[in-house]
């Protein structure tokens, strides 16, 4: 207790020094940034976009800015952290799988030396820039926050760290601040923590450098929650417990209606079917209830503890008299994830602590990701549709109701763009002789300002061998290197259930051969070549 009053004493003195600084003529034209991505949450698991689990704080956030309907990630944590940091395709970027080196361009598991990231082009523009939470670009290979544009960082390597005296699998994790690594006890960070807390708290200490200084901030908060192994406060999963029972065929029902009700999806897009592997909610025994109950219950509580720690932001910011200048997005960095199978994993003796091992499975995956198809690692619209929320006071006219969503097809690849525009940088176009890769997205600020325009593109997945291409209201996607290309209109059947290639083969080609096209282009070829490995126990997927 005495090392947390020390402090809030010595925090205290920063903010009161920051308020005293400054003449922030910055702030009239150039926002603060916030990107918040959170890790393995599907599309349908906050309140603005149809969950039952209570983000209070989100729904707040979504009635005081804009909510997109249609906004994409790439399927997966390192593709698309590669995508959002640098606004290029993943295989351009270097990360077109995970992080190992492949030994091919698209697949060197690195942000590799022709792209920049977001801080990079920030910080030249004046911006302090900061990252909390999960890097997982390339760490291993020395590719850290520190060396590609970062003033302040408090990291892990990779993600699956949720507590300070966590053990297990992850429990060997290290952590790093400012490049430096640190004992997770350390007690700046009066321990034990709860890492959701922990990156926060921590950013708003580096927002507080930033007002010392008087500069704009970019930060970067990089959430691990709520990504496997599942764990959250016991107090707060308590709250969760038996609000399950009801199953996920009930609950995936009644998420849907209220995605129609709200306006999010279109009623004449069919609900998914719930494949025949899952079972049907009340085939099961009430062991197998009360099991399956308490993994969503430790999921949801994750949920809630995101949501509790965006209210502690917004807070922040408006105490500091930064909520107004400060533009915040909230994303998803992949669809839900359906790893461990149907059974996934409850393991431990008490579930969702430090020392447990949880994975919800491909059961509680598919209510995550209502109303669409499959999960995590796929191009169907389950794995790679993501909520955005944007919030600017200073130049966002909130948009609420029915008709209130952006529907624009819009992808990660697109913040950088949006970041760039927005801090008035210079994205640039080499640095010293390296040529760097020209930006692939598109300024978001038409769409969240309402002034200017926003022209049609078209958008381009890869990873696994699952692919797509979304060019109008027309997506063509593939399940894995030697699957049969499907052809749905997304327009009035978002949710894939009926395809068209078979009616329209001319246009399902075309579609294909511009995907190739693109697949050459952007590195996604040559894929690696298959190695010959020992056999060996299988891991956890990240």
């Amino acid at each position: 207790m005495a090392t947390r009053m020390l402090g809030r004493i010595l925090l205290g003195v920063m903010v009161a020094g920051a308020m005293l600084g400054g003449d922030r003529s910055w702030a009239a034209s150039r926002p603060n940034i916030i990107l918040i991505m959170v890790d393995d949450m599907g599309f349908s698991d906050i309140g603005p976009y149809g969950s039952e689990i209570p983000t209070p704080h989100l729904d707040a956030l979504a009635a005081g800015g804009v909510r997109f309907s249609q906004f994409y990630n790439t399927g997966r944590c390192c593709p698309t952290r590669a995508s959002l940091l640098t606004g290029l395709y993943s295989h351009q970027a270097g990360i077109g799988h995970m992080t190992a080196d492949q030994g091919v361009p698209g697949y060197r598991g690195q942000l590799n030396d022709h792209c920049v990231t977001i801080a990079e082009v920030l910080r030249q523009a004046g911006y302090f820039t900061a990252m909390t939470g999960k890097w997982h670009v390339g760490f291993e290979h020395g590719v850290t926050p520190w060396s590609r544009g970062f003033d302040r960082s408090l990291n892990l390597p990779a993600g699956g760290l949720h507590f300070s005296d966590q053990t297990g699998s992850k429990g060997g994790t290290k952590l790093f601040k400012n490049g430096q690594q640190v004992a997770r006890d350390d007690p700046q960070f009066d321990p034990p923590w709860y890492g959701t807390d922990l990156w926060t708290e921590q950013g708003i200490r580096f927002i507080d450098e930033a007002r010392q200084r008087d500069q704009p901030f970019f930060w970067y908060l990089a959430h691990v929650a709520p990504h496997f192994p599942c764990m959250a406060p016991e107090e707060t999963i308590a709250k969760y417990r038996g609000r399950y029972l009801a199953g996920w065929d009930a609950l995936r029902r009644e998420r849907y209606q209220r995605q129609i009700d709200s306006g999010l999806i279109d009623p004449r897009w069919q609900l998914e079917p719930r494949p025949e592997q899952i079972p049907a909610w009340d085939s099961l025994s009430q062991s197998e209830q009360r099991r399956y109950d308490d993994m969503m219950a430790i999921y949801a509580a994750m949920i809630e503890e995101i949501d509790n720690n965006i209210g502690k932001l917004v807070s922040a910011l408006r105490n500091r008299g930064e909520l107004e200048d400060t533009l915040i997005l909230f994303l998803s960095d992949n669809g839900g994830n359906a790893e461990a199978g149907v059974s996934g994993r409850y393991d431990g003796q008490s579930p969702g602590d430090p020392h447990s091992n949880v994975f919800i499975g491909r059961c509680w995956a598919h209510l995550n990701n209502t109303p669409f198809r499959k999960y995590k690692h796929y191009n169907h619209e389950g794995g790679i549709a993501t909520p955005l929320i944007a919030h600017w006071p200073a130049a966002i006219q909130p948009k609420t109701g029915k008709d209130g969503w952006i529907r624009t097809s819009t992808h990660v690849i697109d913040l950088m763009a949006t970041c760039v525009d927005l801090a008035q940088a210079e994205y640039p176009d080499q640095i010293d002789q390296r040529m760097i890769t020209p930006m692939q997205g598109q300024s978001l600020k038409p769409l969240l300002t309402g002034e200017g325009t926003f022209p049609n593109r078209t958008l381009f997945w890869e990873h696994e061998g699952n692919a797509a291409i979304r060019d109008g209201d027309h997506k063509l996607v593939r399940q894995g290197m030697g699957g049969t290309w499907e052809l749905f209109d997304m327009e009035g059947d978002r949710t894939e259930q009926h395809d068209l290639a078979q009616d329209h083969p001319e246009r399902a080609a075309e579609l294909q051969k511009r995907w190739r096209e693109w697949a050459r282009s952007a590195k996604v070829l040559p894929k690696p070549g298959k190695k010959k490995s020992k056999k060996a126990k299988p891991a956890a997927r990240d």
